[in-house]
Formats: C-alpha cells, structure tokens, sequence
C-alpha cells in the first residue's frame, strides 16, 4: 500500500494547522479524513489486488463496486460523525439512518457524475460521497498502467474529473505546470499560460494575484469564464503537498470570491 502519501498529507496538514491558526480546525479535520481514507485504501487494495492494469481514459467511472462500497459506508459515517463540524457531523448522522438502497443510489451517482451531479450539487452528502470514494479511486489511478498523452486535457485523463488544484515543478531554469484531479489525485502536465476552465488563452484574461502570506500559492483567474484555481509553487516552497497547501489558503479564496471568481472544483473541506 501507498501508505507514504496519506501519512505525508497528514504530517502536512499538521505543520500548517499549528502555523495558520485561521485554518487550524479544517486542517485538522482533514488530517482525522485521511486518516480514514488511508485505512479505506487498504482495505480497497487488500480485496482487489496490487497489480496494474492498462485502463482506457474515463474508465475509472466504470468500476463501481457496490459489494465493496456498502459495507464500509455505515463505519466510515460513524467516524464522520465522531469528528466533523457539527453540520456534516448532522448529515452523516441523518445518511447513516438510511437504508443500503439509498446509500448505493448516492454512491453511484456521485461515482458517475461527482459534484456536477444537479442532485448532489454542492450538498453534504456530496462531500461525503467524495470523501468515501475518493481512496478507492486513487487506489484504481495508482494500479493503472498510464500511457503517454499528446495532449494537454483540462479534465483528468483517468477519471475525467477538473483538477482541484495546480502545482508548478521545477524544470531548468523555471517551473512547469500541472494540474491534479480532484477525485483520484492523478497528476498531468498543462499548458502554463492557458485557462483549465475555458482554454482562455489571452494573458491579459488571465488574471494571477498573490499574497505575502503564502508566497507560493497563487491565485490563477480567468476574467472570460470567471472561474479560478489555486496553484501551488514548489519552486518557492518545496516541502509543501498541493492538495494539503490548498487548504490552508482560506484568505484567498475570500479574494476570488469577493471579485466575483468561482472556484473551478471545490475541496474536500467544501471551499
């Protein structure tokens, strides 16, 4: 098991919850969901297998398991409800008190369609949907065997997911950029000066603000499609975790927001 990278976001969230107080209890709140996703991938990997597999692009969506999925749902609830603020602690609560049925409607919608679903919208139980199956789908992009693109896709080639966030590498004497996939973390090189929401090309649309409080995270917005991401520097900051680092930013998702930007996939603490 990949155990690395779900202890490493946890030791991550950690460090920046004991420096930026603002943030401290979603980080450590996404810290206990790792945690559970980190056991969740085990139990995935254990049942399915370690090996890899040449998968075609968006085939991820096709392999719901429903025998796998049900009987972990009502445990993982549980411990939601042990940790989480008080309004998802209530809506895992009021989740868990239904029947099978209704949990494997709402899995599989999410599984097909994810937050884009019209019945899931941006709803409580679409985060926890998204927190459940989000294992299992790193699980599935980790056992399969990639093959090269020839093309730069603004969705993920695995999953076809948008990306959550943007990560910008050093590459000789500058940084490429790539965007990771909200749901199954997969990673995949974009164009530097190229909106994802859109493909808004012009750079007088594209908007880029920063802040002194987190050098190396970044604000990328559109002014064509007004969408925004978060993109993470690491040739400013190369001991941060994009997915973890995103987070912490809450003050400039405020400035987005207050410009009138949306953000182009939301976190798995809903921001």
């Amino acid at each position: 098991m990949k155990a690395s990278k779900w202890d490493a976001r946890i030791r991550r969230a950690e460090e920046l919850a004991s420096s930026h107080s603002f943030a401290s209890e979603g980080l450590r709140f996404y810290g206990h969901v790792t945690g559970l996703q980190k056991l969740l991938y085990a139990k995935f990997e254990a049942v399915c297998g370690s090996q890899k597999r040449v998968r075609a692009i968006g085939a991820l969506r096709e392999e719901f398991d429903a025998f796998l999925f049900l009987p972990l749902f009502p445990s993982f609830l549980s411990q939601i409800e042990d940790h989480a603020p008080a309004p998802l602690a209530q809506a895992a609560r009021d989740l868990r008190a239904r029947d099978p049925q209704c949990w494997q409607e709402l899995l599989a919608e999410f599984w097909q369609n994810g937050a884009e679903s019209p019945s899931l919208s941006e709803s409580a139980e679409a985060l926890l949907s998204w927190t459940f199956l989000q294992p299992y789908a790193e699980y599935l992009a980790d056992h399969t065997e990639r093959e090269p693109l020839h093309a730069t896709p603004s969705q993920c080639p695995l999953c076809l997911t948008k990306p959550q966030v943007g990560v910008l590498r050093p590459e000789g004497d500058g940084a490429k950029r790539s965007l990771i996939c909200a749901l199954c973390s997969t990673e995949w090189e974009y164009r530097r000066i190229v909106c994802p929401a859109c493909g808004e090309e012009d750079v007088h649309k594209l908007a880029v603000y920063t802040s002194q409080e987190f050098g190396h995270v970044r604000v990328e917005a559109c002014d064509t499609c007004r969408t925004y991401i978060k993109t993470v520097d690491l040739t400013k900051n190369g001991h941060a975790l994009p997915v973890v680092d995103e987070l912490a930013t809450i003050p400039l998702n405020l400035w987005a927001t207050e410009r009138g930007y949306k953000k182009l996939h939301a976190n798995l603490l809903g921001l």
